[in-house]
Order: C-alpha cells, then structure tokens, then sequence
C-alpha cells in the first residue's frame, strides 16, 4: 500500500487541527502585534545597516590582510554572507529586551531570534566543507532540523515522516527511513572523500613508489573507502543487503552484453599501472597523437599535445597498439636532422659549423655531444647528418630542430658555403634528321625568299 494509511489520516487531521488553533491563540492574537512590529523594525534596521557594516568591515579585513587565503579567505567569505542575519539578530535580541522592559509578551520574537542564532552558527560551522553546494545542503537540513526543535514541532514532523511510505510484502520503506538513508549515505560519503583524499596525500608522499604505483594505489583507496561508506550507510538504516543479489546478478547481464568495453578498459587500466609501461609525465606517440602524459583514469590516459590539446586515450587501445615511449627509461631523445651542402665545399668546415650551431642552441645537451657524419652522395650536394640530443621531449622536437637549421644557415652563409638547389643537365648527344615534311616546306620557303 502507498501513501496515507488511516491512522496517518486521522493523525494528520488531528495535527491541522491543533495547528489551526495554535495559530489562532499565538500568531493572530493581537495581543502579539507589537512583536511582529518589533521583528519587522529589527529587518528594517539591519537592511539599512547592512551597505555601511559591509564596506567598513570590507576595508578592515583589507588592511589586516585577514582573508589573504586558505581558511581565512573560506571563513570571510562565509562572514560577508551572514552580515544581514547577524544585524538582524542583534536587532532581534534588542527588541525582545524591550518587549519585556514593556511587560508585553516576547515568546515570538525569543523563537524569531533562536532561529536566527542557530542559522548563523550552522551557517559559520559549515562554511569550511569542501563545496558551496554541499556547504548550503548540510546548512539548510540541520537548520531545519533545528527550527522544528525550536517551535516544538520535531517529534509531530518524525511521526508524519514515518506514516507516509509503502509496503513491499513484510517490508516497509517510510518517507523517514528515505530521508535517514540519504543523510547517512551522504554524510559517510563525504567522511568516505576526506579519507580518501588524506590517504591519498599519504600515498603521494612515499618516496619509494613508482608514479603507477601510486596511482594504482590511490584509485585501490578511493573505491575501498567509497564502497565501505556505501555499506555501512545501508546497513545503517538497516537495508538488507542481501536483497541486492538480484540487482547484481543484472548487473553481471548487462555487462556481458553492454559494457564489455567499458570493463575491458577499466582492466586494462589496471594492467597499464601494474606492469609500469606508461606512467604520469611521460612522452608517447600512438599513432598521430604525440604529447606527454597528464594523467592515468580508470577509463582513458589522457595525453596532452604540445598544441595544447588535451586527448583522452582509451586505456585498451594502449595494450592493444604498438606505443612509443620517447621517456621509458630515461628523457632523452636524439635528433636526426639532414644537411646538404655542395660537392666544391671545404667538407671538414661545413661539418665543424654544424657541430657548432647544435651547441650553440638553447635545448641541446652537451653531453652526449653532438656529431655530424658523412652519410652519402646525392644527386647534387654531399648528404650530411647532424645527430644531437634534447632532454625534454615533452617540449617537442620541431622547435629544437628548427634552432639548429637558423643556426647552421646563418654560419653557411656567413662562411661563404653553399646549400645547393636540386638540378638536372640535360646532354644532346646529336640533333634528330628534320622530317620530310618539314624539309620541303623549308625548301618552300627558300624559293619564296629567293
């Protein structure tokens, strides 16, 4: 059965009753009216003060340098949203001591000014979860919370929240056992990130570890401490787990059918963090794509360009090709970059010059040294090869290269030395006999000249 049983029908008429009356001897007495006078002069107040405490408080925590960062900037910017209710409540607290002086009754500004108070100290207490979002949820619930303690409505609120559910056979899921199950979830979820991440710090602080390791380690961590979470959240608003088994046996379907990528990349995330082959901050080349490693996921590696583009590689197609690892063993790279020069040049110069303009250049080491060799005869230049090595690949290589190539061609040309074009010589050994054709039209035109 959904919804409403009788008992909660007839205890939801009984509250509204109770309700009406309760509005009608304390909210609508007049004898009230100079307290929702008082509460509505307290607002006035605090909204006209509110642009002058701002600023002068704006410029204090400027001078003080209070909220240069970290906390104190969290804790400021919780302090400039909360200036209103803080001014209210002062207010609040001077009208029910004026309410009092008078002899008139104050319990609704003492509850108006006791709601207040329990906002701003929820509000201040969770200004430093991780999150805005999660830091206004958290607020709202235990306020609200707090406000049905404060008006006496919190034990009326649970027994409407446990009336209103359904049953499923002997099983009977409330609208509170809900609202339990997601405030213990969420707040074992959010226990679960802070361990996670602590532990996370711990891992990425060991000396000892290899980059994969501490990535395998700390994604182990995270989904240990998560899934712990989500159990005992459910065992804590005591749900069956084994009522699960079907669902799982669903899942187990759908991934035999559906997800087979999705699982085959996932394991062979795993593989890639095991066996060490990739790991954060080396240089690949699969394929077209050429860059350095940003990070490991469970899913995909993702590989940023020297463009700036960022891809993001499925993990099995890192198994599955053929990878080039340009800083597997160490960073590295040696540069091959072809030098012509024409057969008439003083070849041991041209050779020094180019060892000359590699050393010169900014991202070329020293040690190994470069060298250039003699690799053959071309068709119209003697074919040279500089060989020089960078140690940071990540930077790429065209840039590398291209300091090298100014740098010999402002040195060949200073030296006279000359980088020839491609040619061809063509040689007519004999000219081919003159067609009939073309030999009486010649004769013609002889006679006419004659």
């Amino acid at each position: 059965m959904v919804g409403f049983n009788a008992e909660a029908t007839n205890w939801l008429q009984s509250t509204l009753i109770h309700s009406e009356r309760w509005l009608s001897r304390t909210v609508l007495d007049w004898s009230n009216a100079w307290q929702v006078g008082a509460t509505l002069a307290a607002v006035l107040v605090a909204r006209l003060l509110l642009p002058r405490v701002r600023r002068g408080l704006g410029v204090l925590v400027a001078q003080r340098g209070w909220a240069a960062g970290g906390r104190a900037k969290i804790l400021w910017a919780a302090i400039h949203v909360l200036i209103f209710p803080a001014l209210w409540l002062l207010g609040q607290w001077v009208a029910t001591m004026a309410l009092a002086q008078a002899g008139q009754p104050s319990r609704l500004s003492e509850t108006v000014a006791d709601l207040l108070s329990a906002w701003l100290v929820i509000r201040l207490s969770t200004a430093f979860l991780a999150g805005s979002g999660w830091s206004r949820l958290v607020a709202t619930i235990a306020w609200a919370a707090a406000a049905l303690d404060i008006t006496g409505l919190w034990g009326s609120t649970i027994r409407l929240l446990d009336h209103i559910g359904m049953d499923f056979g002997t099983t009977r899921v409330s609208l509170l056992l809900v609202i339990r199950a997601f405030i213990a979830l969420a707040s074992l979820l959010w226990l679960s990130g802070v361990l996670s991440r602590a532990m996370e710090k711990r891992i990425l602080a060991l000396p000892d570890l290899t980059p994969s390791a501490r990535v395998l380690f700390t994604k182990v961590a995270k989904v240990t401490v998560v899934t712990l979470g989500i159990i005992l959240a459910l065992k804590s608003v005591g749900i069956d787990l084994s009522a699960f088994a079907l669902l799982s046996g669903a899942i187990g379907l759908g991934v035999g059918f559906g997800l087979q990528k999705v699982v085959s990349n996932l394991i062979s995330g795993v593989i890639l963090l095991l066996d060490k082959s990739i790991k954060p901050g080396d240089v690949i080349s699969l394929g077209e794509t050429y860059g350095w490693i940003a990070s490991l996921g469970a899913r995909y590696v993702s590989v940023i360009t020297v463009d700036g583009i960022e891809y993001l590689i499925p993990n099995e197609e890192l198994i599955t090709q053929r990878v080039e690892n340009w800083t597997f063993t160490h960073d590295r790279v040696r540069l091959r970059i072809p030098v012509g020069v024409a057969y008439d040049t003083d070849l041991h110069q041209a050779m020094a010059l180019c060892i000359e303009a590699a050393r010169a250049a900014p991202r070329i080491l020293a040690d190994p040294p470069p060298i250039c060799l003699l690799t053959g005869f071309g068709a119209s230049s003697l074919d040279l090869e500089l060989r020089c090595w960078i140690a940071d690949p990540k930077h790429g290589i065209s840039e590398a290269k291209s300091g090298v190539l100014i740098g010999i061609w402002e040195r060949f040309r200073r030296d006279g030395i000359e980088i020839p074009y491609p040619q061809q010589d063509v040689r007519i050994k004999e000219m081919p006999p003159a067609a009939p054709a073309a030999q009486s039209q010649g004769a013609g035109l002889a006679e006419r000249v004659s």
